[in-house]
């Protein structure tokens, strides 16, 4: 039985650094991932989106592993998330079950799609929390407006507001390639059919269209929002508009009189 471990580490993780300083053995690389032979039969996988997915490894050499990672990573988390998964070998035996996952062998390219898939399951439970948080808040703000009849959030909040969604909606398009599958897939049937099985039982697919259906939700609200302020700012001038005419009336007016 061996061990898959992915861990979401830090926002992001300097691979070109990382490229450069760490000395295992470089078995694949691009320019968001490198992936690892730390000795026989153990790999380290590291993205650039700020997950480390480790086969084989005891604890021990994981913390190691981490630490030695730790300078390459921007915004390192204290308390990493992470989720495991168990590998059995069995000749001749290729199957995806949501208790463990049966490999034919110790081929490289399989262990590394089930690295890859475990880790992005990882980012997507991160994303989904983040994403969880800002649908509260959003509908904090609906519930205020539907009592209140105005909002309760200033304008420089809103575009920040703004800004912090539209960085996670940016992120998460950038980083998790769910619908894409690795070049190495594309030629051989074997790893393909374990790539699309993983992706299944990961359920990433959905969990990811979930995510993105929250983000638009929030999307929409906020742009509501931000109608509402535009009117806000509009009837704001018009009125400065009337009370300076009124103003330069009265003003006259006096003139006139005396």
């Amino acid at each position: 039985m061996f061990t898959v471990v992915a861990y979401q580490v830090a926002n992001t993780i300097n691979i070109k650094a990382s490229k450069q300083q760490l000395q295992w053995q470089l078995l694949f690389q691009d320019s968001d991932e490198l992936f690892f032979s730390s000795s026989k039969d153990k790999f380290i996988y590291l993205f650039h989106y700020g997950m480390v997915s480790f086969f084989n490894l005891s604890s021990d050499e994981r913390d190691a592993a981490l630490k030695m990672i730790q300078p390459y990573c921007e915004n390192h988390f204290g308390e990493s998330i992470s989720e495991e998964v168990r590998i059995e070998i069995k000749p001749n035996t290729l199957q995806v079950n949501f208790e463990s996952i049966v490999l034919p062998n110790l081929n490289s390219e399989m262990i590394r799609l089930v690295m890859l898939n475990a880790s992005q399951s990882v980012a997507l439970d991160r994303f989904s929390k983040i994403t969880e948080d800002l649908l509260i808040e959003t509908n904090e703000h609906t519930k205020y407006l539907e009592n209140k009849g105005k909002l309760d959030i200033s304008g420089n909040k809103l575009k920040r507001f703004i800004g912090k969604v539209l960085n996670i909606k940016n992120k998460i398009s950038e980083n998790l390639y769910i619908f894409d599958s690795p070049e190495i897939t594309w030629e051989d049937e074997q790893l393909n059919k374990l790539n699309l099985e993983l992706k299944k039982t990961f359920d990433l697919k959905d969990r990811y269209h979930l995510i993105h259906d929250r983000i638009e939700i929030i999307k929409e609200n906020l742009e509501l929002f931000k109608d509402i302020m535009d009117h806000k700012e509009s009837s704001r001038l018009e009125w400065i508009i009337i009370i300076l005419i009124l103003v330069e009336v009265v003003d006259m007016f006096i003139l006139k009189l005396f």
